[in-house]
């Protein structure tokens, strides 16, 4: 949840750099620091703990200069102490950075081998020693900082003072959003458009893979391969900023981008990425070897996100999962035993029905948890454990990174249980908990399909039904993709474990129904196969998502044109339900498009259910 501001300016930077970076606070935060060019060289300023402190070594050892990057840092590789806080720096390189760098550690490993010395725990210090080393090889600036971009693997948003760049800031983003701000005779780099709000209302929403190079009145924009490129200025309305779509047509759209960023951040409060662990005070916030039981309660996509935590539970923890509606769970006397976890997940933390079920729980004297993303709800006050979720506000009514982030969460807890219940041992959690680190840049991946699937959806959105098929966690992922259709696009749409196809549904199958399959390589995926072949062979038409296109079987005659692959990437089973949660979301929103509803505020539906 890390907040970025980086300021060319013709006034003292230092205080405005901290007045932005007040405006970031609402991101969560635990340090923060500035950097300034000064008549000297570059400076530093940092403090653990709120931006009063960092006010106060300022206040004390002042910095004077017109150009500087600030950053407030919510910890991932590190504690919170003044020597994690950013920004890094070695030689000639000073930055800030937001996001998980994966391959820090092989990089790290180079660099000590080559004689640099670090005095972090951080990821981040890695790219400064990168940058600098690259330097040294006698390339311009500009040539180094594409080259230590192309080496680095993972999510980030940049910002880079270069000694003997005075009047210049780099800046660069893959999976972390980054915003130029444009001023008079003034340039701002931001983690949002709260952060340049202060000082321009002009904005440059920069894409996926972009990177950019700032002096006093331009912006030289790059995208991933090094081709200049022209991005829209847009005017952002100072109270809008907060809520604002930037480029993107709909608040879905843009949440629907954002979910490298809200996994990654939900991932650094759980998960240890130096220890390769759970971090500890997860695991001491409830003793899994004394659960005999989990009860998820949840309603909408909550409770689908709480359905393919029980696959995973179940399989590598070996911990019997329930997962319920709340909104039947009170209704039914339902039968509680003796250890018994009770568990609400909820966006909100104030859905009425999960809320009086957690209740009803509380009342029976059974130990109680909210996984929440408003940290201060009701069921984050009331339930016994909180478990946080850091998608940030969604705006959309239809829930994106709010469920992801949620799916995330609940598979860092599978990974503590797993390894407390003794079902794992220290060596396959540091193998999971890097497989849940990468899964952000796997998402980045595959939002690189939405080209591909808006084409697709001219398609889809003159059906009047359609099916999702899906077997394991992609069964819930199945019911989850039907009801992201429903609530937005008003087609009708049901999702059905693919091995069920022959006992009823096989019934609905024509040539005016399409079939979306979300079928992964995994150990299921041939008989996943061959349910296509059964859809197929009766005309229905099948949208085929799937990182394993080859080992689809070859179809003949009027079969083979039903059949339409979209490629995913390649992922380790465990994180499939997070990275395929993105084709079926853009699935959604294109074709909601292409009909012309109302995406962010669909008819009859509230973002919060707080009556039942």
């Amino acid at each position: 949840m890390c907040g970025i501001i980086g300021i060319i300016g013709t006034s003292e930077a230092a205080p405005r750099l901290i007045e932005s970076l007040k405006r970031l606070e609402y991101r969560g935060y635990d340090s923060s620091g500035i950097a300034v060019v000064t008549d000297t060289g570059t400076e530093r300023r940092r403090a653990a703990g709120k931006i009063r402190n960092l006010e106060a070594v300022v206040d004390e050892s002042p910095v004077s200069g017109t150009v500087g990057i600030g950053h407030t840092r919510w910890a991932t590789h590190g504690a919170p102490t003044v020597a994690n806080a950013h920004p890094h720096a070695s030689g000639k390189v000073t930055l800030v950075h937001n996001g998980i760098i994966e391959n820090f550690a092989e990089l790290k490993a180079e660099l000590i081998d080559a004689g640099h010395v670090f005095t972090s725990d951080t990821d981040t210090e890695v790219i400064a020693h990168l940058f600098d080393a690259t330097l040294q090889t006698g390339l311009s600036a500009k040539e180094a900082f594409k080259v230590v971009l192309d080496r680095l693997h993972g999510a980030y948003a940049l910002a880079i003072i270069v000694d003997g760049e005075a009047q210049t800031l780099f800046g660069a983003r893959r999976g972390s959003p980054l915003v130029v701000g444009w001023g008079e005779n003034e340039m701002f780099l931001g983690s949002d458009a709260l952060a340049v709000g202060p000082f321009t209302n002009r904005v440059t929403y920069l894409e996926e893979g972009d990177w950019v190079i700032l002096s006093h009145n331009s912006a030289d924009i790059y995208d991933s391969k090094g081709f200049r490129v022209n991005r829209p200025v847009a005017t952002v309305s100072a109270s809008a900023a907060l809520v604002e779509k930037g480029s993107f047509r709909h608040f879905m759209e843009k949440e629907v981008h954002e979910q490298p960023e809200s996994c990654q951040r939900t991932f650094s409060a759980y998960l240890d990425p130096v220890a390769q662990s759970v971090k500890a005070e997860i695991k001491a916030s409830v003793d899994f070897t004394q659960v005999t039981r989990i009860q998820i309660i949840a309603c909408g996509t909550a409770y689908y996100a709480g359905c393919i935590a029980k696959y995973a539970f179940e399989k590598i923890a070996g911990l019997p999962v329930d997962v319920e509606v709340a909104s039947e769970f009170r209704y039914r006397t339902p039968a509680m035993m003796a250890g018994t976890l009770a568990m609400a997940v909820s966006q909100s933390g104030e859905t009425a029905d999960t809320l009086a079920a957690l209740r009803w729980c509380k009342a029976e004297g059974l130990q109680t948890a909210a996984l929440v993303n408003v940290h201060t709800s009701t069921m984050a006050r009331e339930a016994d454990i909180l478990w946080p979720t850091h998608a940030g506000p969604e705006i959309g009514v239809a829930s994106t990174k709010a469920f992801t982030a949620q799916v995330s969460a609940l598979l860092s807890l599978v990974v503590a249980a797993a390894a407390q219940r003794g079902r794992i041992d220290a060596t396959e959690e540091a193998r999971l908990v890097q497989v849940l680190l990468e899964s952000p840049g796997l998402i980045s991946q595959a939002l690189t399909m939405d080209a591909e699937i808006f084409k697709m959806t001219f398609d889809l959105s003159r059906a009047r039904d359609v099916i999702y098929l899906g077997r394991g966690a992609m069964y819930p992922l199945a019911l989850e993709g039907a009801l992201k259709l429903k609530e937005i696009s008003y087609i009708h749409a049901e999702g059905y474990a693919a091995g069920e196809l022959k006992h009823g549904p096989i019934a609905l199958i024509d040539e005016n129904t399409p079939v979306v399959v979300i079928a992964p390589d995994d150990e299921l995926f041939e008989k996943t196969a061959s349910n296509v072949q059964e859809v197929a062979a009766r005309g229905g038409r099948v949208i085929m998502i799937t990182d394993a296109p080859q080992k689809v079987p070859a179809l003949s005659g009027d079969a083979a044109k039903t059949l339409k692959i979209v490629t995913g990437p390649s992922c380790d089973p465990f994180i499939a339900p997070l990275v395929y949660s993105v084709p079926i979301q853009l699935l959604a929103y294109h074709t909601a498009v292409h009909k012309g509803t109302d995406v962010d505020q669909p008819r009859n539906l509230a973002k919060s259910v707080t009556v039942e």
